[in-house]
């Protein structure tokens, strides 16, 4: 070992500064905390050149004291902590004092600031650790500082900087989530002399948002308020239809500080379990209120780390915040249409006099034969009733067809009202014939319907199909009154075989309107629902969830089999305390398992769909999600073994069905309102509202 030697003070602060100070945006981050801290209601940001050359922070909070300015870039200088009880109960983003030194040691640095008991101001520069002069400077209330030329005293350190572009980035990506952890202050943030981001501090957190990744994200959001013990959650979480590729718009905050928690990640992915497609990630923007004294927050140097005392309130708080709200605040998908349809954009046309529809028509014409143009613009304004149908070839079995773009406007204001005599006519025959073949197929249908209803004892039981119904009788669908009491429940459906004895008796004035439509493509059901709203349900999708959860509700009381001789399963130390601290979540999966002492697990019994040799790996795995904090711990194998029979069990899609069958399902999703999406995160059933599809018919 060679000669010990102590480092003079600004060798020491260039070290020290390198584990505060790694970027620019190390260094807006710290400053605005500060700010922030200061109880400032306005913060304003500008940055140059990614902030390499320059970067500028100013506020509104309550500044600082003359006597104070060369203290605060002292090392280890705070007016945040003062005795070794305070680190117990951090309320403030910085607390650690060092913030101020280590930028002044490795740039130049500006302050301007006046505190709201002075008169004055004051106006403080250093460069390099080095003060240059101190003077009196006049300023509203609060704090600007100006940081020039950051790593000018160490070239080494701003060589690993990156491009310019890629160093304003980094500064935009940490306002965003500055800006998400305070709505209550308005932030200002300037970019190369462009104001590329502007909240107005209203408190409200959609507000945020909606400033931060625009409209088209806030609209697919559901909002969160939950409380369970001394931990609150609040926030908004992304609908399931809306999930992303990665894990990039899940933010945290804890206390108002932006934070990184797996435990956080964890618990929002395992509440979105079973709503959401393999592969994909939801999005959430969650607000955490914990007690200062079960977390700590000094465990990293850029403090977007905690640690927590005890993880499983906090797990708790927000799987069961997240699930309550998908729950609440999901509802099935809706359709909407496109506001420029062919009949909108008629119906934005103004309708045009008589003069000026002839005009139009005479202007769009060439010249013809010998006729002079000005000769046949005076013709064009002889007062003439113009008919629509004139084009149209009516004696003819097929009329021709128009296009919406070659049809005419006259002096009424509909131009659909004008019909000839001879279409009128036309058309009431047409009328009076199709009538009375909807008269002779109702008849049909009902002869149908009332032999599929008659008592086994008197007649043989005769199956229906939709294709039988779809096919005599378009015209008379099956309605049906339904009540929530009445609706079968998820766990009484039994292979989709249902009584067809069952009579319907009063109603209470609470109840459900179904009428079934029809099936299209045998694979998506048409019901429509108390006269306002048609669902299309994907068949193989809704039975196939149905099934899954009947499955998984029903695996405590599954088929049990006995060992003849116990596998003994080994874990490691974590595992084994989750592990025998939960063993009644074994056996709600159908396993016995005992704590066999020093690591070790005593297995007696496993589902009888389990082989032998897979029980030891699926207690293991098992073990490991309890110990990580998941409420659901069914493992892979299992989970793959209920996705696989539900699916095998389910309706194929392009299978015939009974209106029976298909009915039962349509019951049982309006019995069961959670469910909404297939075991492989597909939605099950889309809502066309009466309103959307009136719209495109210019009934509204």
């Amino acid at each position: 070992m060679g000669v010990i030697n102590v480092l003079d003070k600004h060798i020491a602060e260039l070290i020290a500064a390198g584990e505060v100070v790694e970027r620019p945006s190390s260094v807006i981050k710290e400053l605005v905390e500060n700010s922030i801290d200061a109880g400032a209601k306005n913060i304003t940001v500008e940055i140059k050149n990614g902030g390499t050359t320059f970067m500028r922070v100013a506020d509104d909070g309550c500044g600082i004291y003359r006597d104070d300015i060369k203290k605060a870039f002292l090392r280890h200088a705070t007016s945040k902590v003062k005795t070794a009880n305070d680190l117990d109960m951090i309320s403030t983003l910085g607390f650690r004092g060092e913030a101020l030194a280590s930028i002044s040691a490795v740039s130049r640095l500006q302050v301007i600031t006046k505190n709201e008991n002075e008169e004055i101001g004051s106006c403080y520069e250093i460069e390099g650790g080095d003060e240059i002069s101190l003077e009196e400077a006049g300023c509203p209330t609060g704090t600007t500082f100006v940081i020039r030329d950051l790593f000018y005293n160490i070239p080494a350190r701003s060589k690993f900087l990156k491009k310019d572009v890629a160093e304003g980035n980094a500064v935009s990506a940490l306002m965003d989530k500055i800006v998400l952890s305070h709505p209550e202050v308005a932030f200002t943030f300037i970019r190369d002399g462009k104001q590329v981001l502007r909240t107005f501090g209203d408190g409200k957190l959609l507000s945020a948002i909606y400033s931060v990744f625009g409209k088209d994200f806030a609209k697919g959001l559901i909002p969160v308020d939950y409380t369970l013990d001394s931990v609150t959650v609040k926030g908004y979480i992304s609908k399931p239809i809306n999930s992303r590729p990665n894990r990039n718009m899940q933010n945290f905050f804890i206390n108002g500080r932006f934070v990184k928690t797996r435990t956080g990640m964890a618990a929002l992915e395992e509440a979105y379990k079973g709503s959401i497609m393999v592969g994909k990630f939801p999005s959430a923007v969650l607000q955490l209120t914990v007690p200062y004294e079960i977390i700590d927050v000094n465990v990293h140097p850029a403090k977007i780390e905690v640690r927590f005392i005890n993880e499983r309130p906090v797990f708790d708080a927000i799987y069961h915040a997240v699930k309550s709200a998908l729950q609440q605040g999901d509802v099935r998908k809706q359709v909407t249409f496109k506001e420029n349809t062919a009949f909108n954009e008629i119906k934005k046309v103004n309708p045009f006099t008589n003069a000026q529809a002839v005009f139009s028509k005479a202007e769009s014409k060439p010249p013809v034969n010998n006729v002079k143009p000005a000769e046949q613009k005076a013709k064009a304004y002889e007062p003439k009733s113009y008919n629509p149908f004139d084009e149209l070839d009516l004696k003819d079995e097929k009329p021709k067809s128009v296009s919406i773009d070659n049809l005419k406007m006259s002096d009424s204001s509909n131009p659909f009202d004008i019909y000839s005599k001879q279409a009128i006519k036309r058309n009431s025959e047409l009328e009076n014939k199709k009538a009375e073949f909807s008269k002779q197929k109702l008849e049909k249908a009902e002869q149908l319907i009332l032999k599929a209803t008659q008592q086994e004892e008197s007649l043989p039981k005769q199956e229906i199909t939709v294709d039988d119904l779809t096919a005599e009788s378009t015209e008379t669908p099956i309605e049906t009154e339904v009540s929530k009491e009445e609706v079968k429940p998820l766990k009484e459906i039994s292979e989709n075989k249902t009584d067809n004895n069952d009579a319907l008796t009063e109603l209470p004035k609470e109840q459900t309107k179904l009428r079934f439509l029809g099936e299209a493509f045998n694979t998506y059901i048409i019901v429509e629902k108390n006269d306002n709203e048609v669902l299309i349900i994907d068949k193989h999708a809704a039975h196939e969830r149905i099934i899954y959860e009947k499955l998984k509700a029903d695996s405590g009381s599954a088929n049990v089999q006995y060992l003849l001789t116990p596998i003994t399963v080994t874990l490691d130390k974590i595992d084994y305390d989750a592990a025998v601290s939960n063993l009644d979540m074994f056996a709600k999966c159908s396993f016995d398992v005992e704590d066999f002492g020093n690591g070790t697990l005593l297995v007696r019994s496993a589902p009888q769909y389990l082989a032998a040799t897979e029980i030891a790996d699926c207690i293991t795995e098992m073990s490991g999600y309890i110990a990580s904090g998941k409420k659901d711990i069914y493992t892979e194998k299992m989970d793959w073994f209920y996705h696989n029979v539900s699916c095998r069990s389910a309706i194929k899609a392009g299978n015939k069905s009974t209106v029976q069958e298909l009915m039962d399902i349509a019951w049982t999703l309006e019995k069961n309102p959670q469910i909404k999406y297939c075991p492989h995160g597909r939605p099950i059933c889309i809502v066309m509202t009466k309103y959307e599809i009136e719209k495109q018919f210019g009934r509204l």
